[in-house]
């Protein structure tokens, strides 16, 4: 019974988030718990893994509700086994190469033009004299070239 008998505070602790992380989660549908006769959330040890599955996810920049979608192919909501994450993450690939590619473009932009501090409105090649730009779209129109949509 001790493998099924986490407490919330417990889990909370050994999978460095809050308490009320673990509630919001719940609440969205990515982990489960039970109640014990005295009306206490108790967790399955194997919650951990499934938090873990949730926090790296959630670095790489994959939302909540993506993550619940992925998850719930899993058959009776089980903790994801080591093949389950290879095909989790298999399915974010792309979208992963494309974050990416344009954080590389970011980055090298910020180095160079963007961040150089020139002021020349003259021989800047991102100066937008009359808004030229807008009929490309809106936000950073430069930066945006070539990322996918």
């Amino acid at each position: 019974m001790e493998d099924s008998n986490w407490t919330v505070g417990r889990v909370a602790r050994r999978c460095g988030v809050k308490v009320s992380t673990l509630h919001f989660y719940e609440k969205k549908g990515l982990i489960r718990s039970w109640r014990n006769a005295g009306n206490q959330r108790r967790y399955k040890a194997d919650v951990l893994r499934r938090i873990s599955v949730i926090k790296a996810a959630q670095k790489m920049g994959i939302s909540l509700e993506e993550i619940r979608r992925a998850l719930a192919t899993l058959p009776d909501n089980r903790t994801p086994t080591a093949g389950d994450w290879a095909a989790l993450s298999a399915n974010w690939r792309d979208d992963l190469d494309a974050r990416i590619a344009y954080l590389e473009r970011l980055r090298d932009l910020l180095t160079g033009c963007i961040g150089c501090g020139c002021l020349s409105m003259k021989n800047c090649p991102i100066y937008n004299e009359n808004d030229k730009l807008a009929r490309e779209g809106d936000g950073p129109v430069i930066l945006e070239r070539g990322a996918p949509r």
